[in-house]
């Protein structure tokens, strides 16, 4: 009988003690959001939200209808090496919607900046799982937005990954609520 008794207390404190790496939030409820997705479409809790794949191409070459049609761009981690591309630097300053680049190391410095690839660009040091980026400035008026999302505790699971996007949803949401007040 001890023994049935101390394993119950057992699997109790392991069962309490393996949700100490997830986050408990609640999911986006906001306005349905449409993004623009680099990449393989992520997996999310919500169910407002549509995903649409393009290309970087398609994207560059038309930033006026992207901006107009979706909320925001995702550009996934396997697509982080052709997204630093200086044809590309003017894409990102022209969205006037954010750009999120997933699980990139150099934060959005090699995207945003000519000269600066992948390669090249200099560790950052932070953990963040994402970036967000928008550009709001002139090259006199550095003003950019940017964001920088982690995952709790710095442990890499589903339920810390979907809390990662929950919080961008509401970023993009704050966003476009700002936008249409100018």
């Amino acid at each position: 009988m001890q023994k049935i008794i101390l394993l119950i207390m057992v699997l109790i404190f392991c069962l309490v003690g393996c949700n100490k790496n997830e986050v408990k939030s609640e999911i986006y409820k906001g306005k349905n959001l449409s993004i623009a997705v680099v990449g393989k479409t992520p997996e999310v809790r919500e169910k407002n939200i549509d995903f649409k794949s393009l290309s970087l191409e398609e994207i560059s070459k038309s930033v006026k209808e992207i901006s107009n049609e979706f909320d925001a761009v995702f550009i996934m981690k396997e697509h982080l090496s052709e997204a630093d591309d200086d044809k590309y630097v003017s894409t990102y300053k022209n969205l006037t919607i954010p750009t999120f680049f997933f699980e990139t190391t150099k934060a959005h410095l090699p995207f945003v900046n000519e000269g600066v690839t992948y390669k090249t660009a200099p560790e950052v040091g932070e953990n963040s799982y994402a970036v967000g980026y928008l550009y709001s400035g002139t090259k006199q008026e550095y003003k950019d937005d940017v964001w920088k999302f982690y995952l709790y505790n710095d442990v890499k699971n589903e339920v810390n990954i979907k809390d990662v996007y929950t919080n961008i949803f509401k970023i993009i949401e704050s966003v476009s609520q700002s936008s249409n007040l100018k």
